[in-house]
């Protein structure tokens, strides 16, 4: 096979890295500002409106969701892996400081209440992704205050700063017209914001962004303890429930927090009529609506619906230690971490899992047998970039019981639609410059049966880039052009980790690589949240929300078929083993 790799475009996307690497390495914090020439340079498909004076509010509000509502005050990062770190560089109080959240990035952060927010980080990749996400937040931010300056647009957000309503129809067109964008970007917005609208316009009015950055500590080694800690509290918590991780078989997977156990314990089908009163209660009219077409049409998978009303019902304290009871009844040990990087685990026994519980589209004949299995599942909330090499390196070394990988996520799209499933069987690293050959145990005639909407792709080609903001037209169309058309972030360094895990030594770098002959089973789906090749569209300009509903469940099934018949065709070969042996 001919390899053929094309560098077009990369140019500026080196030189901003180069450029924020070398301000990390001083001791002292540099001004985000210092990087906003290097990041419009780049032309980020993410950020296509850096340059111009005009806000860019899809990149805004991409940034905005991956960030905690408090970067509204904050004036100064910290990045580090550990709490050992952060209190060596002399903040000895970081474990007061007030726990943070962003919607759109698992990731473990502190705010001081005043102006300094702290960062754990588990591999360079989340340097790669927060910096870039820092200085778009900033440009965006700033512009927006330039065009806030007339005094009576001031004097206007003034008479409304201590209202907490949403802006009407009349106020949106307002502020659109004030900032030079769409009425629906205004809208955006407004959602973003919610009861804070007139709040943070003021904020923004009056006061101009000028965030800064230290690197309180970042090494190889560091990296190596972070991922060292977050195994052993995995470890030692599924110990206390009988759980060996380390010398039981394992089929790990990389997915999120809700879809395998959600099927596993089919919670969601079993309390339909609490859901159901939910809704009511609620008045989403437009879900009950929704709900009462499904009824009416068995084929468009009631499930889904239920899952994703699920995530909204379990907002209530109730319903969620409802849940978590029925969880443990099945063996399902859930594994947040309680000092270092944010990545939660599951680990999950086969043998006590309850087939009549489950969805019944993931069981599979012959799973009775699961019950004399000694196999776990253990599902990690999939992490980001090079993290994924450092994780499943640690399990890998750790445990030597592996019997398969299966990674499933978010990917960009450079020829399908959002809502896509593609399964690729090649993939381009852009860490290791590799390319890897494997054959992914999944196709499409595997998923087509949950998908009412929507394609499923396989034989795709996939590329695993270093950060979202990270890619322009060009260096996407240099790949595309070679045919790759799957764009995500841990597939690559997935695969170093694997590659390493069955030869004896490490991964190489800029080679072709074959991963034919693994001695466990392997499996690949992306669903496309992005298009990328389409400009401005993401995930900040709109929501993939129930459209991915379905193809992320109809991954997760074939997922657990997968690991089920593995699992019973091995019981069954052990027991042929044991009858011959006697």
């Amino acid at each position: 096979m001919e390899r053929k790799i094309t560098k077009v475009g990369g140019e500026e996307i080196q030189l901003y890295m180069r450029t924020y690497y070398s301000l990390l390495r001083s001791s002292h914090a540099f001004e985000i500002e210092t990087l906003v020439e290097s990041h419009i340079a780049v032309e980020s498909s993410l950020h296509v409106g850096a340059g111009s004076m005009k806000p860019d509010i899809a990149a805004l509000l991409y940034a905005a969701l991956r960030l905690p509502p408090c970067i509204d005050r904050v004036e100064e990062v910290l990045v580090g892996q550990m709490e050992k770190s952060f209190v060596l560089a002399g903040f000895r109080d970081i474990a007061n400081w007030q726990r943070v959240y962003a919607p759109g990035r698992r990731r473990r952060m502190h705010f001081d209440s005043v102006s300094k927010l702290a960062v754990y980080i588990v591999s360079r990749s989340d340097i790669d992704d927060l910096v870039p996400i820092l200085t778009a937040y900033q440009l965006e931010w700033n512009k927006l205050h330039v065009l806030l300056q007339k005094r009576d647009i001031q004097q206007r957000i003034e008479a409304m700063r201590d209202s907490h309503a949403q802006p009407s129809d009349a106020e949106l067109q307002w502020l659109a017209g004030v900032l030079d964008v769409s009425t629906s970007d205004a809208q955006r917005l407004a959602i973003i914001w919610r009861g804070d609208f007139w709040r943070m316009l003021r904020r923004i009015a009056q006061t101009r962004k000028n965030l800064s950055l230290r690197l309180v500590n970042g090494s190889l080694a560091d990296y190596r303890r972070a991922t060292a800690t977050w195994w052993e509290e995995l470890r030692e918590a599924v110990q206390t429930q009988g759980i060996d991780v380390e010398n039981s078989p394992i089929y790990f997977v990389s997915s999120n927090t809700h879809a395998l156990v959600n099927l596993l314990t089919g919670f969601a089908t079993r309390y339909e009529e609490d859901l159901v009163a939910y809704i009511r209660q609620q008045n989403h009219d437009t879900l009950l609506a929704q709900y009462e077409t499904l009824q009416a049409s068995p084929n468009k998978n009631l499930e889904n619906f239920l899952y994703y009303v699920l995530g909204k019902y379990l907002a209530n304290g109730e319903a969620q230690e409802k849940q978590r009871q029925d969880e443990q009844r099945i063996g399902i040990v859930r594994v947040p971490n309680q000092h270092g990087f944010e990545v939660e685990a599951q680990v999950i026994a086969l043998s006590r899992l309850r087939a009549q519980w489950m969805d019944a589209r993931a069981r599979v004949a012959g799973m009775e047998v699961l019950a004399r299995s000694d196999a776990l599942i253990l599902n990690i909330d999939y992490p980001l970039g090079m993290a994924a090499y450092e994780i499943l390196s640690r399990i890998t070394e750790r445990n030597d019981h592996l019997l398969g990988v299966y990674i499933m996520g978010k990917s960009a799209t450079l020829n399908a639609r959002v809502g896509d499933v593609m399964i690729p069987n090649v993939v381009h690293d852009e860490h290791s410059q590799n390319t890897y050959l494997f054959n992914n145990c999944f196709c499409a005639a595997d998923v087509m049966p949950y998908m009412t909407q929507g394609n499923v792709l396989d034989n795709q080609k996939a590329l695993t880039v270093l950060g979202t903001f990270l890619q322009n037209p060009a260096y996407m169309s240099a790949f595309y052009r070679e045919g790759y058309t799957d764009v995500e972030m841990e597939a690559g360094p997935y695969f170093s980790a694997l590659y390493e895990a069955f030869r004896p030594k490490r991964h190489p770098e800029n080679e072709l690589v074959n991963l034919y002959g693994a001695p466990f089973d392997i499996g690949m789906l992306h669903y496309a949240s992005d298009a990328p090749m389409k400009k401005g569209q993401n995930l900040g300009a709109g929501s993939l929300a129930y459209a991915g509903v379905e193809p992320t469940y109809a991954s997760a099934i074939v997922i657990l078929q997968r690991i089920f018949l593995q699992e019973v065709a091995r019981l069954s070969a052990n027991q042929r083993v044991t009858l011959l042996g006697t």
